[in-house]
């Protein structure tokens, strides 16, 4: 008993022989402890097509960081580590942590009726319609308001209009999420900038802070502070010694699927390794993995125009991007997956992928300029002889014209689509070729 006892405590005390110690860089300077991508073996020579695809894509900073040290950092044009740039939607995640400081304090809890704090007739819906959204619902893109208003930033009564019950449907639907800076505010008795400051930014060393761009508020930093918030929640809301964000069960909440509609979203971050994702402006249900060429255990803070912070707590990696457009997307799926698929030949090891990485040969692309009218063309590359699955799909997810299915050869294909007896509206384009899927969006205007 005696000797079962000890190795029980020997196993307790002595810390895991492959634990990894994160680096926390100092709070104040530019000092920042850098690994040499060939000590971990890494392969050196796919660094050069990956810096090549990141200019070719508008970026302005990448990093890339093992263990808090910094082993890729390249800046483009310039862009320097001292350019400030906006985190565009990738905020939406230092929100989420901040809410979590507010309910650790004792300010709010998530099932508070957000009328609490954004008084009666924040919105156009009956009183007892309004009043069972709560700031869980914000967090977790759940109210049931209506997103498919004029503007969807709007955060004015007239704005906030009746589609579902609370918790009975999932939207990306930016004006709730801004009303939980008001929340802060109100639940607080400071501004959001003061309470990030407070909270956060003395805490970890970042800079920045929100700028009012309409009813937005948007965060700017340096690339480098987005990594360090990277940092802080790849080690759960701890910067050394320093707890950000005492409440180690809201960290993992907001890092798990926060409900079964969309079972790839937490609390305002974008998860893989589920079962199936949903995107904006679709009720399209889409199985599999939101990002199938990075590791089951990734996830990512993803902002508008290629803002994207990247966690992989399994290999203590974390990378940020900031950058113009790739493309038009609201969250840059497609780009953090093309990321991760040069990236993976970067780290040339295990990356815990059940699913092959996506060949950056297979292609979707439309011909012509979006929105159009009556038709446009589209252009399907293959690496290889494939079945290729090309379906349209309409705003409600529902399947609206089959463009083609069956083996196509290798190579360059076009396919029309004739959209002039559609409905105006955003429609979704997907490609489906041996386990590669690729989505562009679609705007018919009438």
């Amino acid at each position: 008993m005696l000797r079962a006892l000890v190795v029980i405590l020997f196993a307790v005390v002595l810390p895991r022989a492959d634990a990894q110690q994160s680096y926390f860089p100092p709070l104040t300077g530019t000092a920042w402890d850098t690994t040499a991508p060939a000590s971990l073996g890494w392969n050196s020579a796919a660094i050069p097509p990956l810096y090549s695809f990141l200019d070719s894509s508008n970026t302005k900073a990448f990093i890339v960081l093992k263990d808090g040290k910094i082993v890729l950092e390249k800046y483009f044009d310039t862009f320097t580590r001292d350019s400030n740039w906006y985190w565009a939607s990738a905020g939406k995640s230092m929100t989420a942590f901040l809410i979590g400081i507010a309910q650790r304090e004792g300010s709010l809890t998530l099932a508070d009726s957000s009328s609490r704090w954004l008084g009666r007739g924040w919105t156009s819906l009956p009183a007892d319609k309004e009043g069972k959204i709560t700031i869980r619902h914000q967090l977790t893109m759940t109210t049931g308001l209506e997103d498919g208003v004029a503007d969807h930033d709007c955060t004015l009564p007239g704005c906030l209009v009746y589609k579902a019950d609370a918790g009975t449907r999932w939207a990306y639907h930016n004006a709730p999420y801004t009303l939980l800076d008001s929340v802060i505010h109100y639940s607080a008795g400071m501004t959001l900038n003061q309470f990030f400051i407070s909270r956060v930014r003395s805490k970890t060393g970042m800079n920045g802070g929100y700028l009012r761009n309409g009813y937005n508020n948007v965060l700017y930093s340096t690339p480098r502070s987005m990594a360090r918030f990277g940092l802080l929640m790849l080690n759960k809301g701890m910067w050394g010694t320093t707890a950000v964000l005492d409440d180690t069960a809201y960290v993992a909440a907001m890092t798990r699927s926060s409900q079964s509609l969309n079972p790839s979203y937490g609390y305002l971050w974008w998860l893989n390794g589920k079962s199936s994702y949903m995107l904006p402006g679709l009720q399209l249900v889409f199985p599999g993995y939101l990002s199938p060429p990075a590791p089951k255990d990734m996830f990512a803070a993803m902002g508008k125009n290629g803002q994207i912070i990247s966690i992989v707590p399994s290999m203590g990696l974390v990378f940020v991007r900031m950058g113009d457009a790739p493309d038009n997307a609201l969250v840059p799926t497609t780009l953090n997956n093309d990321i991760w698929t040069r990236l993976n030949a970067v780290l040339s090891g295990p990356t815990n992928v059940d699913e092959p990485a996506m060949p950056e040969e297979f292609t979707l692309s439309q011909n012509f300029p979006n929105p159009f009218n009556p038709s446009t063309t589209l252009r399907v590359t293959l690496p290889q002889e494939s079945r290729a699955d090309v379906r349209i799909y309409n705003a409600l997810g529902q399947e609206a014209a089959l463009l083609h299915s069956g083996i196509l050869s290798a190579g360059t294909h076009t396919l029309r689509w004739d959209a002039s007896s559609f409905a105006a509206g955003v429609y979704l384009c997907r490609l489906q070729s041996e386990g590669v899927v690729r989505t562009i969006k679609l705007v018919v205007v009438k």
